[in-house]
């Protein structure tokens, strides 16, 4: 039986800071606190289905600089198999600028740097692990022709795919819809990616156009599932109620535990689908009372806690 997680994706360094209100366009406001670290989709994702416990391995491009050798760090510190990350001389490793407003309200500007250089080839050189693999997870700060290069790889192999279509910024191609099991959007990506305001119009356009789930997150209101079996019946899976103060890694903390719970179940047993979703709506949660992307990501005790109603261990 098959087991364990490839993530194809980015690998950032984010530079967070701390901020008492969001800036408005041309104003300049006092930082409150400046931290650098680990993150950007791929690599959050890579370590939050890690800490569920799950064999992770990933698929990505760092840079010939400092941030290089500080992502790598963070892989192997997390037990994730780098084999496959290639080291591009030349050009720097992708940057993350973060501002985090009280209450946990963010702005986000990227820098691809090195995640503009993966390539459907460093794809093939994963075939190996690729072909073990249970769930292959991608999301969308990597090239699109690699994107899809991943969902081809996974359908091929027999892994489950899972796409986090984000940063969303126009429709997919039917051809990379069809290649997705479970698609996973926010709100507004679902909105980008459809025209839809509605998130259970949005989830039904995305089934409709070919994807066989669709699970679209709600901050804190949950998400709504819908499975292209049942197109008629959306399922929503209620939040989790905690104190926020930073919601950077809360997306990727869901997908990452999504991965984690759909690779441990058998797929496409009865429910599988929503015990997934609801162990990633916890480990969102999670994610979003504690500063920072890769420091917020929870370990399995922490959603079996919350799961269970029980008070989750205090974290830095």
């Amino acid at each position: 039986m098959k087991a364990g997680i490839v993530v194809v994706g980015s690998l950032n360094l984010d530079h967070v800071v701390t901020v008492e209100r969001l800036p408005l366009e041309g104003q300049s406001v006092a930082g409150r606190n400046y931290v650098a670290v680990p993150g950007g989709k791929g690599l959050n994702q890579a370590v939050a289905s890690a800490r569920q416990g799950l064999p992770t391995a990933m698929v990505g491009c760092i840079g010939s600089d400092p941030a290089g050798e500080i992502l790598s760090r963070v892989l192997a510190s997390e037990e994730i198999d780098l084999r496959f990350v290639r080291r591009t001389e030349g050009v720097s490793s992708g940057i993350a600028l973060i501002t985090v407003a009280a209450g946990g309200a963010n702005t986000v500007v990227v820098a691809a740097g090195a995640n503009g250089t993966v390539s459907p080839a460093d794809v093939a050189h994963a075939t190996s692990v690729i072909e073990d693999a249970a769930v292959v997870l991608t999301q969308l700060e990597i090239p699109l022709r690699t994107v899809e290069a991943a969902l081809l790889a996974g359908r091929r192999t027999g892994a489950l795919t899972v796409l986090n279509p984000a940063p969303a910024h126009a429709a997919l191609p039917r051809r990379i819809l069809e290649l997705v099991d479970v698609i996973v959007p926010n709100e507004t990506e679902a909105q980008i990616l459809t025209g839809q305001r509605d998130p259970a119009k949005a989830a039904g356009a995305l089934v409709g156009g070919g994807c066989q789930t669709a699970i679209v997150t709600l901050g804190s209101k949950g998400a709504l599932l819908l499975e292209s079996t049942d197109p008629a019946r959306a399922v929503t899976v209620p939040p989790f109620a905690v104190t926020a103060v930073d919601t950077t890694a809360a997306g990727d903390a869901f997908c990452g535990a999504l991965a984690a719970s759909l690779a441990k179940d058998t797929f496409p047993a009865d429910g599988v689908l929503v015990r997934g979703a609801r162990r990633g709506a916890a480990a969102g949660a999670i994610a979003t009372t504690v500063l920072g992307a890769v420091p917020s990501l929870p370990d399995a005790a922490d959603v079996a806690d919350l799961l269970a109603g029980r008070p989750v261990a205090a974290r830095k």
